[in-house]
Formats: C-alpha cells, sequence, structure tokens
C-alpha cells in the first residue's frame, strides 16, 4: 500500500518515519518533502494547498491514504477534494478545520458546549477591543482571530501596550486578515500541556499528554514561535487532571458529532493548568502539533499506518500507550522567530546518529548539490528516546551539539518543568 503526506516540516517527516517503519505501507511519498523526508519518501513537486492538485497526484500514485500535516491544506478544503474522489484521508474536512482558522469559532464553540475556556470577548473595532481591556487587569491576553504560524498571540503588562497590539492589528493590519478580529481574553497563569486526540467520527484515542516550549529563549522569555522543544509524556500530570482532560477531549468529540462535523484526524487541544489542577482550553488544532509530533508520535506503542488508515475509514482504534520517554530539541536559524538568513551548509548529522536512541527530523533543510543547507526559521528538531526522561533529555542534546551551521541556536532547558520544576520561570504563556 502507498501513503502520500502533505507538508515539508518536521512534522511530516516525523509522520513519515513512523509509516516507514509501519508493516501496512510499503511505500511513502510526500508532497513537498524535505531534505530529511527524502531519505523515506519519494518527493513530489506540488502546491499542497491546492486540492485538485493534490487528487491528481494521489490518483497518480495510487495512494491508499494521504495524511495532512499543516493547517493549511485543511484551511483551503484538500481533505474535502480526496473524500469526494473516494480517497481516504487523516485530517478533518473543512468544517472541523475552523476549531484551528478561527479561534472566535473555536471559542463560541467552547463556550457552546460547556468547555472550560478563559472568559473573552471578540471585538472587530479598537472601540471594542479598549472596553474589553477596560474590564480587564493586566497581564492582558491579546490573539488574532486568524492563522499566524504561532505568532498571534500576545501576553502584556501595560494597557497602553495592549491598545498599541489592537491598533496595529484591527487597524494596521500587520498579520492581515489574520488579526482584522481580535480576541481579548482572561490571563490565566499556570502550566501550558498538550493534548492531542484521535477522533474517527465515532470512535477517540488520547494520545501520550506532551508540553511545548513556546518562546525563543531558555528561561520562556523572548518572542513566541512556532515551538522550540517538547517532550512526552508529562510525568507531573496527575491522574486526576488526565481524569479532567479526558472529560474535555469526549465533550469535545460528542460536541463534533451532535453538530454534525465528521472529523476523522487528530485534534490539538491546547491547555493551561493552573494552580488547582484545573485545565482551562486555549486553543483548538486540527493537525498535529509540531514539534509534539516529534516526540509523541515515536514513543507510542502501535502501528501507525493501522492507526491512521483505521481514523481515516473510520474503524475501531486500539488503545495507544507510551513504550518510552522523548524529549525534542529545535536547532533554529539565527534570528528566527525574526528575519534569518538561509542556504547554510548543516554538519554533524552523521555523528549525531551515532548516540543511540537519536532521531533527527528535518523541517526547513533543503539539498544543495551534494550539501544539505539550511531553508526556514526551524531547521532541526533533534529527539531523545529512552525510556528515563532524564536520560531522553541528555541524548536529545548530546546529539544537537554534534550538529552545527552558521547562526544555530537552540533553548538548553527543554523540558525543565518535569526535570527542574522548582526553577523559578515566567507562567502563564498564552497561545
Amino acid at each position: 500500500m502507498k501513503a502520500l503526506i502533505l507538508g515539508g516540516g518536521a512534522r511530516e517527516h516525523a509522520i513519515a518515519w513512523v509509516l516507514s517503519r509501519s508493516k501496512v505501507f510499503d511505500e511513502i511519498h510526500a508532497a513537498p518533502g524535505n531534505g530529511g523526508i527524502a531519505e523515506v519518501a519519494h518527493l513530489h513537486e506540488i502546491n499542497p494547498t491546492k486540492g485538485e492538485d493534490v487528487v491528481a497526484l494521489a490518483k497518480k500514485i495510487s495512494a491508499d491514504l494521504t495524511v495532512v500535516g499543516p493547517e493549511a491544506p485543511l484551511m483551503t478544503g484538500v481533505p474535502d477534494a480526496l473524500r469526494c474522489e473516494g480517497i481516504p484521508v487523516f485530517g478533518p474536512g473543512i468544517d472541523g478545520a475552523r476549531l484551528e482558522g478561527s479561534k472566535a469559532f473555536a471559542k463560541s464553540f467552547m463556550l457552546d458546549v460547556g468547555i472550560p475556556t478563559p472568559s473573552f470577548h471578540i471585538c472587530r473595532t479598537v472601540a471594542e477591543a479598549k472596553e474589553a481591556l477596560s474590564l480587564r487587569h493586566p497581564p492582558f491576553v491579546v490573539k488574532a482571530d486568524g492563522l499566524a504560524a504561532g505568532k498571534g498571540a500576545f501576553v502584556v503588562e501595560e494597557l497602553a501596550e495592549a491598545m498599541r497590539l489592537c491598533r496595529s492589528l484591527l487597524e494596521e493590519g500587520v498579520l492581515g486578515e489574520a488579526g482584522r478580529t481580535v480576541i481579548i481574553e482572561d490571563y490565566i497563569a499556570g502550566r501550558e500541556l498538550t493534548a492531542m486526540l484521535l477522533i474517527d467520527g465515532k470512535n477517540t484515542g488520547l494520545l501520550p499528554l506532551s508540553q511545548d516550549h513556546k518562546r525563543a529563549l531558555d528561561g520562556d522569555k523572548g518572542p513566541n514561535t512556532g515551538g522550540m522543544g517538547a517532550y512526552a509524556p508529562v510525568p507531573w500530570a496527575s491522574k486526576a487532571l488526565v481524569g479532567r482532560i479526558e472529560e474535555i477531549s469526549s465533550t469535545t468529540a460528542c460536541a463534533l458529532k451532535a453538530k454534525n462535523i465528521d472529523y476523522r484526524g487528530v485534534i490539538y487541544i491546547g491547555l493551561m493548568v493552573d494552580r488547582d489542577e484545573r485545565p482551562w482550553v486555549l486553543e483548538y488544532n486540527a493537525r498535529f502539533g509540531d514539534p509534539e509530533a516529534q516526540v509523541v508520535l515515536p514513543i507510542c506503542d502501535v502501528d501507525w499506518g493501522e492507526v491512521m488508515l483505521s481514523v481515516a475509514k473510520s474503524e475501531p482504534l486500539s488503545a495507544i500507550r507510551a513504550k518510552d520517554c522523548a524529549v525534542g530539541v529545535v536547532m533554529a536559524s539565527g534570528g528566527y522567530p525574526g528575519h534569518y538568513d538561509v542556504g547554510f551548509e548543516i554538519s554533524g548529522l552523521e555523528e549525531a546518529r551515532k548516540t543511540e536512541g537519536v532521531l533527527i527530523f528535518h523541517a526547513g533543510t533543503k539539498r544543495d548539490g551534494e550539501k544539505l543547507v539550511t531553508s526556514g526559521g526551524r531547521v532541526l528538531t533533534v529527539v531523545g528516546l529512552d525510556p528515563s526522561l532524564e536520560e531522553a533529555r541528555a541524548k536529545a542534546y548530546r546529539g544537537a551539539s554534534a550538529i552545527s551551521f552558521e547562526g544555530a541556536h537552540y533553548r538548553r532547558d527543554i523540558a525543565w518543568q518535569a526535570l527542574s520544576p522548582k526553577t523559578p520561570r515566567k507562567g502563564g504563556d498564552a497561545r
């Protein structure tokens, strides 16, 4: 059987890697892929957001399953186009993808079905934003309604700064249409957590919990990014907390079904856990998280080919458990998430792979003749696997230290909340 993966980041490389190890698929294809995915899949240069192009490719290669990695093809209805042609797809249709495409829609959905989420106002004018902010105390949380590559959420201490942000989004259009509507919501202090839930329209399966690190710099400082690292599972998540998250997951799945949304894929639930161990939903995403996928997929004791095909065909799901611990460290280009240069040669990959339990998932890489060079902001995710979370972390950093390219930088404190929980950090990072 043949699988087609849409996307070209480290998340998609992780998907390609687990599918290449599946007994179900003997041929993997990716569009457009990257320099690392090319090691396990055939690459195709098409635009993965154009439904007609994806359908044509899927038919040409006789794909038995298409897996949608990033959000962009979901928002343009690519899964709908494939399903109309009878091609099984892992990924929701455009109606389900709205949970990620519009924070206003997602927050209204949560309120409607009783999902715990911070109190909020949806604002379309500066006057509305000013009124919403006047009802709150600092710190202030301002979010763009639409997709902003993980950079549309802001937490600021000063009212004047919050108003400046709202003007830049609503009037100046700094994020384009994504920021023409903003959400002002209450700030929740606590620890972030990611829950990813498989939904096949009938059944659900909660994956091992993980924790992302959104800020660019050590100590949870600097600007928000697409994610600088993650670990799984989460040892500080108590049974009571997991039970509450399972309730949220069940409510979400039941609400989708009640609203006649045929959701077949994974739903990412971004949570904030307060000091009373109450989980609050900050956001939904309609796909695997990045970098969460890179640490969750490899540790699950399943054949991912079987699982994804079952989800796409609405067949029963088996229980999914973690067989290992994983820590993933994102190596980024100098200047990321701001301006950065590309085209720098990457060296040390073979040396990094010599450490047992080290996986390297490519994001912003491409082949330039015989060389592998940087082509994006987040370049690689170096993952360490081990039964011990502490040793998994050591392996990840051992691997990262062996790799070099001009301007490379990465956080040195991934998994600190699990391994050094008494270290003071700024909490309550919003999404």
